[in-house]
């Protein structure tokens, strides 16, 4: 499978049910969004339902106000034997104008499951086009720290 194929976006407007004292939206509640729609991407690709294996650290970089709507994006950027790595990045989107700021951003690895919930495996990963290779390319020396 391609790896524009695996890119999901979703959107969640921060209500007052997510917001810690501060009136910004909980970190565990972006982190439980960000696992949502990578795990999605994850069972895109791999054809299997798919569990959290790892979280490679989590950058909170600014805030996602009450109000606000959470964009997260999620690809699949590189795939193992029975693991699939995802790259995960949040946006605080004003809805009126299209503009987004980066608030999140990390990487997950998923483990392929089968019925009896076993590892299994999961296809190779390809990527067919400039888009797809930038956005490869962006996450693999992003999750080596050069973000």
């Amino acid at each position: 499978m391609d790896l524009l194929e695996t890119f999901i976006e979703n959107r969640e407007m921060v209500q007052p049910n997510h917001a810690n004292s501060l009136q910004t939206a909980h970190g565990g509640n972006v982190l439980k969004w960000m696992d949502e729609i990578g795990a999605m991407s994850a069972m895109r690709f791999a054809g299997e339902s798919c569990v959290t294996a790892h979280i490679n650290g989590v950058d909170f970089e600014r805030p996602i106000e009450v109000g606000d709507v959470a964009l997260i994006e999620a690809y699949v950027y590189e795939a193992g034997k029975t693991s699939v790595k995802v790259r995960l990045r949040t946006y605080r989107e004003d809805l009126r104008t299209g503009e987004a700021e980066k608030t999140t951003e990390s990487y997950f690895v998923y483990v392929a499951i089968d019925d009896d919930r076993h590892p299994t495996s999961v296809p190779d990963l390809t990527v067919g086009s400039e888009r797809g290779e930038r956005l490869r390319e962006e996450a693999l020396d992003g999750e080596n720290g050069g973000r």
